[in-house]
């Protein structure tokens, strides 16, 4: 298991140059470095505690343009390869979907579902055009996909938005949801590990 930092910043300029600082001080993995909404930036690196604590401190000295910084202990590798875009799919199992009030509780959550129940996380999107909001789906038989989701719900408690299961998806709906829109009908998205 890895541990996962979390910094989003006010300034955007400000988040790459910290980004940069973060990289060449701690021996960590950048995940994502990106814009997302109210004209803040997300920077999410992984790698072992100290390794991440060392980055998050970097973070904590520039508190007057960091908006949040958090740490994730013990994160589930399912969720690193999710946020690094490393996903499969178990054809025509169900999906699960819960959307969540930000994008720390959205991580937390999709942890406690892959722990709690043998589902694959297909998907994690933080905050980009949502609103600060995130989501997440994940894959597999059903009973374990509300096993999973009713964890991540447990959790949530009151930063639910929303749960759903569908069993045995549409093959088009998971292309399109899974590559973000509907331009590449005839590509599958579909990666194995």
């Amino acid at each position: 298991m890895t541990s996962l930092g979390l910094v989003e910043t006010r300034s955007i300029a400000f988040g790459i140059s910290l980004a940069d600082a973060m990289l060449k001080q701690a021996d960590v993995d950048l995940l994502r470095a990106k814009t997302i909404c109210s004209g803040r930036f997300m920077i999410l690196v992984s790698g072992d505690r100290a390794a991440v604590g060392e980055a998050m401190n970097i973070a904590q000295q520039a508190e007057k343009k960091v908006s949040s910084h958090h740490t994730l202990s013990r994160v589930s590798n399912k969720v690193i390869d999710a946020l690094s875009m490393r996903y499969s799919v178990a054809e025509h199992a169900a999906i699960g979907i819960v959307e969540c009030r930000n994008v720390i509780f959205g991580i937390s959550a999709a942890d406690a579902a892959v722990k709690a129940a043998t589902v694959t996380l297909l998907k994690l999107v933080c905050g980009q055009g949502i609103n600060g909001k995130s989501y997440f789906i994940v894959n597999g038989d059903v009973a374990d996909v509300e096993a999973g989701t009713s964890a991540a719900e447990e959790m949530l408690g009151r930063n639910l938005l929303e749960k759903i299961i569908i069993p045995s998806p549409d093959s088009a709906l998971m292309r399109t949801v899974l590559s973000g829109g509907g331009r590449d009908h005839g590509k599958s998205i579909i990666r194995t590990a």
